[in-house]
């Protein structure tokens, strides 16, 4: 193992080596495995054999040169923005332990038409910051002072609750495996709100843990963060004194700094960010999670960082994957493996509101490509481009044969299909609070299609279409005219979760309870809505009804009574479900609002809902019960039957994702 000393010097020698011109995750920012044992790594996985020769037919391979590169990226990024209503974007490559280019594109700044620069316009790289915390993390590895197999209670000040006995430890955390729970208050914020330390926050809510430890995939902000907070307690320098003093000026990153808001004469470097180039400019964003995702840069000095990962600085980081599903990219020390058509890459991205970036590490070639938008763009479209300039990267400087992938049998196929058919929920998801609600909404179901593919409904085509996926072995399917994988993991007959090769880093997606499954769930929600609604919305229309037809009353008094009461409880009710959809939709729409000027409206409702819920649900089976025992007709009795069955299934969804707990912890 690389001691600390020669961590860094190789660091500063990468450095050196280079002209003078020229060591995380929406947001965002693999059968279970035991965590290796304490002492070396682990090998590093075998590089895939060399491929085939491409025939002398064929095209040559373009060279990857500056200029050559220069020209692909000038052609490629200007329409790209253009098209995506992207204001602008920096990209920096580098290759062979020097900076081979740089480049920005379109405007830092809309209104001024301030050009990207990529020397000097600073960028927010989101999660991609992770990759610094985790590099300050493996220097005090490697001077003693932070054991990775340790529990890291022994570095903290407070408490990480065991899970059924099993501590945290930094292991689990470099690989989003610590078995957290989502958080999601202070996320982010403005410029001007207020927003606590990050050891505040850390300390505010400890996240509950779902998971065993190194088991299950669910990336994890609050981890990395923690991981932040262990460097600035074992080394005894504040946070971000100690990523400029130990990372950022050894590798020369003069314009790198964890410090939210920015220094005052940074500012004016500052790239502006967007929903979209045509819409208005946003404030700077406040990352509540620092250590996670604060990181203000410029093209060039994510260049210098690249450059000293590619200098095998960092090997242990690199080579210690986490294998929990199989043929699946995996977890590495912060980092994780993006194989892209048998290419080797190890990547991390990040994406605040508006800032989304991509750092990718080429290894076999020592290549690095680094690109950040300050646009999320028209329909997200930085999500897809960023994406497509990798793979269109990869294509041109690393091409690979076709490969083809032989089906299984129909039958197999098909039988195969039906087993992992279902809904799923994701594991990076908020648990133990009433943001659970999200889990409901946002479930993704696996369908078998009659040709023995599956579809799943999260995977879709450019036109909405559902993509298929192939069978082509046991519980592994790939993309229809792609290579992408999707593998799934077998118990008791049918498969119980599943990952992609993109999302098994950071995220699975298993099999709900059966309490909390949408598959019943959702239609009898959407039954019960309906049905409160119209008792609701029936109310003031037979009113006005009777009124212009001068029709008198003829319910006696204890079935009038009934049928009031059970109005009310509709109105209410319908009501306090409407209050609680509008304020979840307004925290994730505007993350500035996972904060406390949001708090009394989450009491408020809390309150109310408790009322509303547990109480309405009671008058409601006594209205029901009256109606029942009463002269009224057959289908008013099987409508109050209906509405009570509606009560309780509210009643029921309310208490499984906790709308009926009391508190602002979330």
């Amino acid at each position: 193992m690389m001691t600390v000393p020669r961590l860094a010097a190789a660091l500063l020698v990468a450095l050196c080596a280079v002209t003078p011109t020229h060591v995380l995750a929406q947001a965002s920012l693999a059968p279970p495995q035991a965590q290796p044992p304490v002492g070396p790594p682990p090998t590093p996985p075998t590089p895939p054999a060399p491929t085939a020769a491409v025939p002398e037919s064929a095209a040559p391979t373009p060279q990857l040169t500056a200029t050559d590169a220069g020209t692909w990226l000038d052609g490629f990024m200007p329409n790209a923005l253009k098209q995506a209503d992207i204001a602008g974007a920096v990209v920096a490559v580098v290759k062979d332990g020097a900076v081979l280019l740089e480049r920005g594109y379109g405007y830092a700044d809309v209104e001024h038409e301030t050009p990207m620069e990529p020397g000097r316009t600073l960028v927010r790289p989101g999660s991609v910051s992770k990759l610094f915390t985790w590099t300050a993390v493996m220097q005090q590895v490697e001077q003693g002072r932070i054991d990775l197999d340790a529990d890291v209670n022994q570095y903290l000040d407070f408490e990480i609750p065991a899970y059924e006995g099993k501590p945290v430890t930094m292991r689990n955390i470099m690989t989003h495996t610590a078995g957290f729970e989502e958080t999601l208050k202070h996320l982010l914020g403005a410029e001007g709100d207020p927003m606590p330390g990050f050891e505040v926050i850390l300390k505010e809510r400890v996240p509950a843990r779902i998971f065993a430890p190194g088991t299950t995939s669910a990336y994890s902000n609050y981890g990395c963060a923690l991981a932040g907070y262990i460097v600035q307690r074992v080394s005894g320098v504040p946070f971000d004194d100690y990523m400029e003093k130990n990372i950022f000026g050894p590798l020369g990153m003069t314009s790198t700094t964890f410090r939210q808001p920015l220094p005052e004469d940074w500012k004016p470097r500052m790239a502006t960010g967007y929903e979209a180039a045509s819409q208005r400019a946003q404030k700077f964003e406040l990352v509540g999670p620092a250590p996670a995702g604060s990181v203000s840069t410029t093209a060039a000095d994510m260049a210098r960082f690249m450059i000293a990962h590619l200098q095998d600085a960092a090997r242990l980081m690199h080579g210690t994957p986490l294998t929990i599903l199989p043929r699946v990219n995996r977890m590495l020390l912060g980092f994780y493996e993006s194989t892209y058509d048998g290419r080797r890459m190890i990547a991390h991205g990040g994406d605040t509101n508006y800032f989304h970036s991509d750092l990718n590490l080429f290894l076999d070639h020592g290549v690095g490509l680094f690109v950040s938008f300050n646009s999320l763009g028209k329909d997200g479209a930085a999500h897809p481009l960023r994406g497509t300039l990798l793979e269109e990267f990869a294509d041109r400087y690393f091409p690979v044969p076709d490969t083809k992938a032989t089906p299984l049998d129909e039958k197999t196929a098909r039988e195969h299909a039906g087993m992992i058919a279902g809904h799923y929920v994701n594991t990076r998801r908020v648990e133990t609070t009433f943001m659970s609600l999200l889990n409901l909404a946002s479930e993704t179901k696996v369908e078998a299609n009659d040709d023995g593919t599956i579809s799943v409904s999260m995977f879709l085509s450019p036109t909405g279409a559902p993509l298929r996926w192939r069978e082509v072995e046991p519980f592994v399917w790939r993309q229809e005219h792609e290579t992408a994988l999707l593998v799934g993991e077998v118990r008791g007959g049918r498969v119980v979760r599943f990952s992609t090769a993109e999302y098994a880093p950071i995220m699975f997606f298993e099999r709900p309870a059966a309490s909390k499954s949408g598959a019943w769930l959702l239609p009898a929600g959407v039954v019960a809505l309906a049905a409160l609604l119209l008792t609701a919305l029936a109310w003031p229309v037979s009113a006005l009804v009777r009124r212009y037809y001068r029709v008198a009353p003829t319910l006696s008094v204890t079935d009038a009574a009934a049928q009031r009461w059970m109005r009310v409880v509709a109105t209410v009710t319908t009501l306090a479900w409407a209050g609680w959809v509008g304020l979840i939709v307004a925290m994730i729409t505007d993350f500035t609002l996972l904060a406390p000027k949001a708090d009394p409206w989450l009491y408020l409702l809390q309150v109310i809902g408790a009322i509303v819920f547990v109480g309405g649900t009671l008058v409601g089976l006594w209205a029901a019960w009256t109606t029942i025992r009463g002269s009224r007709g057959a289908l008013a009795k099987a409508w109050a039957v209906l509405l009570v069955l509606a009560l309780l299934v509210s009643l029921w969804i309310a208490a499984a994702f906790h709308l009926l707990a009391f508190g602002a912890k979330y």
